[in-house]
């Protein structure tokens, strides 16, 4: 009896991972019809004419979503470039000048901070 819970138990550990390899493409092309036009010149006696056709062209999956997508992330060097700038004004402005140096460090830390971390 142990011994059958135990083959069922290792079965359905096993069983999400058999059905993702079954379910895997293993290649994808995508492609879209174009419609283009030639002209065909001609002379005075036998005049041009356009001739249309239809191409498939292989386009990236995805469409165009896929080439507008932006991957960088720069929240990581914004904070810190935030905190960093807000304590170099924190620390270099005197008195009255603290309200306005500590948010301005802040603000163009966290600008820095971003175009460092790939922004």
């Amino acid at each position: 009896m142990f011994v059958m819970k135990l083959f069922l138990l290792a079965f359905f550990s096993l069983y999400p991972f058999l059905q993702v390899n079954a379910s895997t493409p293993k290649s994808v092309t995508c492609t879209r019809t174009e419609y283009r036009e030639e002209y065909i010149p001609g002379t005075k006696s036998n005049p041009g004419y356009v001739r249309n056709y239809e191409i498939d062209v292989e386009i990236p999956c995805g469409g165009e979503k896929a080439k507008n997508i932006d991957e960088n992330d720069c929240s990581e060097g914004s904070v810190i470039g935030g905190l960093l700038g807000a304590g170099i004004a924190l620390s270099s402005s005197r008195g009255k000048d603290r309200f306005w140096a500590v948010p301005a460090g802040g603000t163009a830390g966290a600008l820095l901070g971003c175009q460092v971390d790939g922004g």
